[in-house]
């Protein structure tokens, strides 16, 4: 069965596409699983992290996007998505990393998440709009030994979609005041959700980003966040590097992961964490 988890934080800027896109491709070429990155985020970051702009472009004027699986229970008469028109396998400029398919988003899910709350609930009163994407990929899940959702920076909808068919989510975040200010909102509402549809959803863990060691700011924060009740904090901390950056963009060429992340530990702090999740999620 394929073990299933979100990626959120309410506040943008925190590396939480980074994370999610550098431990799925970890967990492929480093660890052999097969992993799908489905992308719920509608600044689509994930996906051309992955495959390219160009290659985005393609596949959104072409109406292969999770836009329009959330489109088709808007307009139920017009129904267009198609999993394996969407699915886009090996991804990824990783050597190695063959294991790693992807959902992939769309800018047009800025406009459907505000919409959703009208959907047609359909002639027997079965259509949930929360349930929108566990009812599109729930039969290829176990396809996949992980499954990693990277959800919009809010509680919204969409974000619940990826919620509903996950066991567990992460928090990525910087150690610092504004962007750790709603983890415990989150933890709240994952929880109400978790126990209003009857399926556990647990809090993994706190990932560290941008963590800066000569900051006596991200020094007492993360002091403050492993001392807390919140979630658990990963032992693995993401320092600040300027290989993020370079990272972010794809290549039409093949690279180690040190190649991608850099040589000064970015590399293996990404392949730390990548088997911190993978104890927890097998735990």
């Amino acid at each position: 069965m394929a073990h299933v988890f979100s990626t959120i934080n309410l506040k943008g800027g925190v590396g939480k596409t980074t994370t999610t896109v550098a431990v799925a491709e970890t967990l492929a070429a480093g660890f052999g699983k097969r992993v799908l990155v489905i992308d719920l985020d509608p600044q689509t970051n994930a996906t051309t992290m992955l495959i390219g702009e160009e290659r985005w472009r393609e596949l959104n004027d072409a109406g292969h996007t999770l836009a329009r699986l959330f489109k088709d229970a808007l307009e139920p008469d017009n129904k267009q998505f198609d999993f394996d028109s969407a699915l886009q396998q090996h991804v990824s400029d990783v050597s190695g990393a063959y294991g790693l398919d992807l959902l992939p988003s769309s800018l047009d899910l800025i406009d459907v998440q505000d919409r959703l709350a009208s959907t047609p609930s359909g002639k027997f009163y079965s259509v949930n709009p929360i349930e929108l994407l566990w009812r599109a990929v729930k039969a290829r899940l176990d396809d996949y030994d992980i499954v990693i959702v990277d959800c919009p920076p809010n509680l919204g909808i969409i974000t619940l979609n990826g919620l509903r068919i996950s066991h567990g989510y992460i928090i990525p975040t910087i150690p610092d005041i504004l962007s750790t200010y709603g983890i415990p909102q989150i933890v709240t509402r994952v929880k109400e959700f978790s126990d209003e549809i009857a399926e556990t959803i647990e809090p993994l863990g706190i990932v560290v980003t941008k963590f800066q060691s000569n900051s006596s700011v991200h020094a007492n924060v993360l002091r403050n966040l492993r001392a807390g009740t919140d979630a658990p904090v990963f032992d693995t901390i993401i320092a600040q590097a300027n290989d993020i950056a370079a990272a972010a963009e794809h290549q039409q060429y093949s690279r180690t992961l040190k190649q991608k992340y850099g040589y000064r530990g970015l590399a293996d702090a990404y392949w730390s964490l990548a088997k911190e999740i993978l104890a927890r999620l097998e735990g």
